[in-house]
């Protein structure tokens, strides 16, 4: 599922109210059937969400493995270990291409890498649901395609994935889904066809 739209429509805000960073005043947010309105992002996320953020959030004075290692932790709690088909920690960061990085400082890592660190701390929570909040904003050509690649093959490892992205060739190429905010409220939902022909989105966001 893709969810697009203008800057400040309200997509993180969306991430947030599902990861358990903000409460809503109002309404019911619910995964696989269970109210998890108002539960602390920890909760939230033993229960099978993870997320990444749109400014990378990664521990700096730690190594690449020391923050992985801290996220397998962390997550869900009452299932094996790397139930989605990793092996341990050293096939999550041999997976996000990280195996080389892994003693090194995640502050000294490039914006790239910080990025695939992201995601995989955030698969070391054994996800059922990953949030990837624009994970390849900053990035050139030939790492957007690299960034696609990866979020392809983890969905072939049975994790869904909620992807915000303003970089309208990945939403395209990537998503079944896609739901488009304007102002806070949704305006559109269907497939990249639909969406890239609907004269409301082409109006507010797309543009001709």
């Amino acid at each position: 599922m893709g969810l697009i739209g203008p800057n400040g429509a309200g997509k993180t805000t969306v991430f947030n109210l599902i990861s358990g960073a903000l409460t809503p005043r109002s309404g019911t947010i619910r995964f696989k059937g269970k109210n998890i309105t108002g539960l602390r992002p920890d909760q939230i996320c033993r229960l099978g969400i993870a997320r990444t953020f749109q400014s990378v959030k990664v521990f700096g004075n730690m190594s690449v493995l020391e923050n992985i290692r801290i996220a397998s932790l962390f997550g869900i709690g009452n299932k094996p270990v790397f139930s989605n088909g990793f092996k341990d920690i050293e096939s999550i960061m041999e997976f996000t291409g990280l195996s080389v990085d892994k003693e090194t400082l995640a502050s000294e890592i490039t914006l790239v890498k910080q990025k695939q660190l992201e995601i995989a701390r955030a698969l070391a929570t054994k996800p059922e649901l990953l949030l990837l909040d624009e994970t390849m904003a900053g990035l050139n050509a030939s790492e957007v395609t690299q960034a696609m690649d990866l979020v392809h093959r983890i969905r072939e490892k049975g994790v869904t994935i909620f992807m915000i992205e303003h970089v309208m060739k990945a939403i395209m190429e990537i998503c079944e889904r896609i739901i488009v905010l304007h102002h806070g409220e949704k305006i559109a939902e269907g497939n990249p066809g639909e969406i890239a022909s609907n004269k409301k989105v082409i109006e507010v966001y797309l543009g001709e």
